[in-house]
């Protein structure tokens, strides 16, 4: 699979350093979602995979669940239940009339903030991207572009105004560490995303399994 010019432009910002080609047989993979995924979605998964982006954590969902070493990555299909249920709960975008089912998620943010793209027609690669912003007014907001273009506009500060409720990623471009990397370095003792050592997650470690 070549390239997607969405992520050569986020590769520019984001080295793929410490991303790891997922590897994934995408017409099984879209079979067992039971449906088509936009090909800047796999573009990144081939080059960077499932991970986080950021201290903070913006994490980018695998597209299905996998065996992990110590905590769940999450996935499109185990995270959009969750999305849906936040659609219903929250209105949705305002003066959209899609209901929960047309949406899917595709990333986390751990500051009050979940991604998704809006199913809007038959073309995943036309699919909009919505935000909800838990402490936004309002709630939830869509944005003309891709899951990669997002992110990279994210971190340039393109977009008019922050697009999240956080700010930590907004004009600021940030490592990519891939999620098996960010357990690895955990197992040992170090930050996730920074591979420094961590005396929290050291004494932690060294504690004695109850």
């Amino acid at each position: 699979m070549s390239v997607h010019p969405a992520v050569q432009a986020l590769l520019q910002i984001m080295p793929a350093d410490h991303g790891v080609d997922e590897q994934l047989n995408w017409p099984a993979v879209e079979e067992t979602l039971g449906v088509r995924l936009p090909s800047d979605y796999k573009s990144f998964m081939a080059t960077y995979g499932g991970g986080s982006i950021g201290e903070d954590g913006m994490s980018i969902l695998l597209p299905l669940p996998v065996e992990y070493p110590q905590w769940d990555p999450d996935s499109i299909g185990g995270y959009t239940p969750t999305l849906r249920y936040i659609w219903e709960d929250a209105g949705g975008v305002p003066g959209v009339s899609l209901g929960s089912d047309a949406v899917l998620a595709w990333g986390i943010h751990t500051n009050a903030n979940d991604l998704g793209w809006l199913m809007s027609g038959p073309d995943p690669d036309t699919w909009p991207v919505v935000a909800f912003r838990r402490h936004g007014d309002p709630y939830w907001a869509m944005f003309d572009c891709g899951m990669v273009d997002f992110i990279r506009r994210l971190m340039t500060a393109e977009f008019d105004e922050c697009p999240l409720s956080d700010l930590s990623l907004w004009g600021r471009p940030s490592p990519f560490v891939h999620w098996r990397e960010q357990q690895r370095r955990w197992l040992q003792g170090l930050d996730p995303m920074t591979g420094e050592p961590d005396p929290i997650i050291q004494d932690f470690l060294s504690r004695p399994s109850p």
